[in-house]
């Protein structure tokens, strides 16, 4: 009994030590390359800044204190050597014993996790508070600053979960998705409009209401055992206004200030212009986005190191594939880079892609790995590309043709690849979290639909699926973007329909959705769309071809984005067609001679498998 006691009494001393201390980040690896690591100390209720600190665990080194005019923080510089085992670091501050947990690595760096998404793979989009709910016990959590639970409301949470995308995982494998991207998933405690995620308050945290550490790491393992992979959304460019360390920070260095609120001009120009002024530069990187969004100054090289170091701990805590980066023009650039190369020594297959809302190719390009000669190169892998939607596939399918209008402006974007290191690394979309769904672009046309989808699929680049497109959800961001962020219906019990089934689904639901699975499964198993070359011919007559293709196989995608059938001659496409007798519609099945000319239904896409 009395050992027990003393047990019990030893534990609550020791939770007791680490309650009064967080740690960020709150535990570290052996044999990791960022082996010199920043802890962040904060002590909420007490003067830490002249306490004594040391620590004794067998290679480990306490190398530097920084302290800060804020009497809350330390930052101890830890060496981690290459003879550290796994264990408890102790951290003495003062006469009380903080515990640092020090781990073993995660196995199967870059083959069971950091694996890296590719064009290979089809991302699907989720805003897990939208898309199901499997655990109806966290949809509400004592003490957090958002109480609201109202689906008949598209601003307040609505209850969706990590558990929920979990027992949804069989029904995404079905139709052809190999990569799920969730929209953020770290602890969003703001007052109001929380369902999205993109304002963190603590970033060692998963946010509980989609159920916490837990419930994210059961998510990534299950996902991997079915050959899929996760992306994460990352923030660097601001945080949430409730966040810790802006609410206590630790001095007047971690955030862009003004003498006035300023907010961000949203001229990624200003960035790149060789006759820019210097002011309008400053303002686009370090004003703030929104007014409840600090900015935070990448300059500090504390925030630096806290930003990469919390990089780093995600992927190796929870195994996560790839890295998507929110509002990436908005960052100093010159961060970002050292950023990205932390995350590519330690996980070389890792993939990188940040979000670049611009307009224009060399704009887009200048954010990413470029063939630019220029003072200033990005080392991220890619962007989403914007410019083939907004500039390429919109116009496509709404706008009648012409010398450089339609159709033209795809094959004018596509034509302008030369400026990227890796075209196919470019993500492509037809909607987002933040744009009208597609279905509403086209005016709920099912034909145009049905086109733009054969596009999203088969041209260059790794394409991405918003939640719901394929069971037709529509909505528009006019009066507000929750619009185009509603629940998924059968996500929740008691919804009144279950698109995740058949049974659920009504005949034009399912005409496109088996569109999409017969495509996309297909898509899984082409080498020419996942790993070859495109080849594009100049459109004509609002008709555009080009072609996927490799050693192993050809695919001749046909678009016709008239309102009358098309009957074009294949004499011009010689090049790709000699020596093909015969081609298999992709969706159809059909397999039909290769004849003098190709007839395509009005505003259609074809996608035919060549055959000798």
């Amino acid at each position: 009994m009395k050992r027990a006691c003393y047990f019990l009494i030893l534990l609550f001393l020791a939770t007791t030590a680490n309650a009064q201390f967080e740690l960020y980040p709150t535990n570290w690896w052996i044999n990791m390359k960022w082996n010199k690591v920043e802890v962040l100390v904060r002590a909420a209720a007490q003067d830490i800044k002249t306490q004594n600190v040391t620590l004794a665990y067998p290679g480990v080194t306490l190398n530097k204190i920084s302290k800060f005019k804020n009497p809350h923080y330390l930052v101890l510089e830890l060496m981690i050597s290459p003879v550290a085992k796994p264990g408890t670091v102790k951290i003495k501050i003062g006469e009380t014993t903080a515990d640092w947990p020090l781990k073993s690595r995660r196995t199967g760096n870059g083959r069971t996790f950091a694996n890296g998404v590719t064009s290979a793979d089809l991302v699907y989009l989720i805003m897990p508070d939208r898309f199901s709910n499997g655990d109806p016990s966290n949809d509400r959590v004592p003490g957090m600053r958002d109480q609201s639970l109202n689906r008949d409301s598209v601003f307040e949470r609505h209850g969706g979960d990590l558990k929920g995308v979990q027992n949804h995982l069989d029904y995404l494998k079905d139709l052809g998705v190999t990569a799920i991207w969730l929209n953020p998933v770290i602890e969003n405690d703001m007052p109001d409009r929380t369902e999205h995620g993109y304002a963190f308050t603590n970033h060692y945290k998963i946010d509980p209401r989609i159920g916490g550490a837990a419930a994210y790491k059961d998510l990534i393992d299950a996902a991997h055992l079915k050959g899929m992979k996760i992306i994460q959304d990352a923030v660097y460019n601001h945080t949430g206004l409730e966040h810790v360390l802006f609410r206590d920070q630790p001095d007047s260095t971690w955030f862009h200030r003004w003498p006035k609120f300023t907010q961000t001009n949203y001229k990624d120009q200003a960035i790149f212009d060789p006759h820019g002024a210097q002011i309008d530069k400053k303002i686009m990187q370090d004003g703030w986005f929104v007014p409840s969004m600090p900015d935070w100054d990448q300059s500090n090289p504390f925030v630096q190191n806290f930003l990469i170091q919390h990089a780093l701990w995600c992927v190796e805590e929870f195994g996560i594939d790839g890295w998507r980066i929110d509002t990436y023009a908005y960052n100093d650039l010159n961060f970002m880079n050292r950023c990205n190369q932390a995350l590519y020594d330690e996980y070389p297959r890792i993939s990188i892609f940040g979000e670049t809302w611009v307009h224009g190719v060399p704009n887009q390009s200048y954010f990413c790995q470029n063939n630019y000669s220029i003072p200033f190169k990005s080392n991220l892998q890619a962007t989403t590309d914007f410019q083939l939607l907004f500039y390429g596939i919109i116009p496509a399918v709404n706008e009648p043709f012409g010398w450089t209008e339609g159709v033209n402006k795809v094959y004018t974007t596509l034509a302008q690849d030369f400026v990227y290191k890796d075209p196919t690394r470019e993500v492509i979309f037809l909607d987002n979290h933040d744009l009208p769904r597609f279905y509403s672009v086209v005016n709920e046309d099912t034909a145009k639909y049905k086109l733009a989808l054969a596009w999203l699929l088969t041209c260059r680049g790794i394409p991405q699926l918003y939640y719901g497109s394929e069971v037709l959800m529509e909505g528009t961001t006019s009066p507000n973007d929750g619009q185009v962020r509603k629940d998924f219906p059968g996500g929740w019990a008691g919804d009144k329909v279950n698109k995740f089934t058949a049974a659920g689904r009504t005949g034009k639901e399912n005409i496109l959705f088996n569109y999409i699975r017969t495509l996309a499964n297909f898509r899984k198993r082409s080498s020419a769309l996942t790993t070859g070359k495109l080849m594009q011919f100049a459109p004509y007559d609002g008709v555009y071809i080009y072609f996927r293709y490799d050693r192993q196989q050809t695919i001749l995608c046909a678009m016709n984005t008239n309102k009358m059938p098309a009957a074009i001659a294949l004499n011009r496409f010689a090049e790709r067609l000699n020596g093909f007798q015969s081609a298999r519609d992709v969706v159809t099945g059909q397999v039909t001679p290769l004849k003098d000319s190709l007839t395509l239904a009005p505003m259609s896409d074809r996608v035919l498998e060549l055959t000798k």
